[in-house]
């Protein structure tokens, strides 16, 4: 009977103490949105720089290696310049969601590092007077996010975080033939915020 209570507690200490290892943090930051012109197939597509919110969830899986989900979300002004349609807006709601890999690096308070992963961007049109297309419909694209940034520890519990995220993604065609580019381009979304460890 010893033996088993002393195994049991011996079993409870490990799982306690691997408990203790894994850590989660979420975090909530403000990004920008910047696209570059792109061009092809007779359209050229640009959008307005404008502020979002992203939300992360990272669990890291060793004190270097982590998984991390995010959720991004930005409104813009999207414009398209065709042979047939000399100018048309398109009030534009983004919504990002990835996953991706992140490698850490510690050094005191500072903690930079890397990440890479799969995800999606939902491009979707607003009804109102910004939007002069009111045929255009939900557009996804399927890419990846990159990027780099750095990790500031405030306390064993929050940290501050500054990022530059890159999405690569085809350029949206709302569901509309002739604003198709099939021109793939980079989102710039650099991102500054807050994280909390639990």
């Amino acid at each position: 009977m010893k033996k088993t209570m002393l195994l049991g507690a011996l079993i409870l200490l490990a799982s306690f103490g691997h408990a203790q290892e894994s850590r989660q943090d979420a975090s909530i930051s403000a990004i920008g949105s910047f696209t570059p012109t792109v061009n092809g197939n007779g359209v050229e597509y640009t959008t307005s720089p404008f502020l979002g919110f992203l939300g992360s969830y990272r669990y890291m899986l060793t004190p270097r290696s982590a998984l991390e989900l995010n959720y991004s979300f930005v409104q813009y002004s999207t414009k398209y310049v065709t042979s047939n349609l000399p100018n048309v807006a398109i009030h534009t709601r983004q919504q990002e969601i990835s996953g991706a890999y992140v490698y850490n690096l510690n050094f005191r308070n500072l903690n930079p590092f890397l990440e890479a992963g799969p995800g999606a961007i939902i491009f979707s049109p607003i009804r109102d007077f910004n939007t002069t297309n009111l045929d255009t419909r939900n557009s996804t694209s399927f890419g990846g996010v990159f990027g780099g940034g750095v990790a500031y520890e405030l306390s064993p519990s929050w940290d501050i975080r500054a990022e530059y995220r890159g999405f690569i993604v085809k350029a949206p065609s709302f569901g509309l033939d002739n604003f198709k580019t099939n021109r793939w381009q980079v989102v710039s979304m650099p991102a500054i915020g807050m994280a909390y460890h639990f």
